[in-house]
């Protein structure tokens, strides 16, 4: 069974972490255990925190999706973090598999996103409706392995479920992803979505933080790794945490 607490970063301002997909980050009217929850037991275990541990989710990520997720640990931290998310001062790096070949190799998906929260579902339109949100992601195909295509994906605005509605719009959607019209789920229910990478300012040290998150362990997704092509230049390197 994978690790539910996979801390990538941590310190006495921020925990960062690696999250499973299937897991939710904070409670619904299922009443499953949440990630939150699992993460304050670590923090009261390895800290020796006696009584009530502060901890707050920065973002969010669906359950069926992995990757980056941030933690605040005070509330100075959770307030300045929030800024810093609020004024997209943060850059984000998500990678999705999809099963069609995309019409672009790269460029610009741009929508309004309108939620329906009773069927917790997301809309696309091509022009502003009443209740609805600009919502932008750039992309682009980074290969193909195995008749399915990897895709990087960096959502300049932070709508729900803004990178899934996008693919599905744009007659790509994410593996296993039936909530947005692929035909056949993931044996383990997840979709193929990762937050994998993150770029900000450490909210009280100033100093740039870099966090990248290691594949769900699965050999599907692994084989993926070969397409990486990003490199971390040399100053940021003391800055990057995996």
């Amino acid at each position: 069974m994978e690790k539910i607490v996979q801390p990538l970063y941590e310190d006495n301002h921020l925990l960062i972490v690696n999250k499973p997909a299937g897991y939710l980050v904070q409670g619904d009217s299922t009443g499953d255990k949440t990630l939150l929850d699992y993460c304050k037991e670590y923090i009261a275990e390895k800290y020796n925190k006696p009584g009530a541990v502060f901890l707050h989710p920065v973002h969010r990520l669906d359950r069926p999706v992995s990757g980056v997720l941030v933690f605040a640990r005070t509330s100075k931290a959770l307030e300045r973090m929030n800024k810093i998310f609020a004024s997209r001062k943060v850059q984000k790096t998500y990678w999705a598999v999809v099963k069609k070949r995309p019409s672009q190799n790269k460029g610009k998906l741009v929508s309004w996103l309108k939620k329906d929260g009773l069927k917790n579902t997301v809309t696309a339109y091509a022009e502003p409706v009443e209740g609805s949100q600009k919502a932008e992601t750039n992309f682009r195909v980074m290969g193909k392995l195995n008749n399915h295509y990897l895709i990087e994906l960096e959502p300049l605005t932070g709508r729900p479920h803004q990178l899934r509605v996008h693919m599905a719009e744009f007659g790509c959607p994410i593996r296993g992803d039936l909530k947005y019209g692929f035909p056949k789920p993931n044996p383990d229910k997840s979709i193929n979505l990762h937050a994998r990478r993150l770029y900000f300012e450490h909210p009280v040290k100033k100093e740039p933080l870099i966090i990248m998150a290691g594949l769900p362990n699965d050999q599907f997704w692994e084989q993926f790794l070969t397409l990486d092509d990003v490199k971390v230049k040399d100053k940021y390197i003391n800055n990057m945490f995996s």
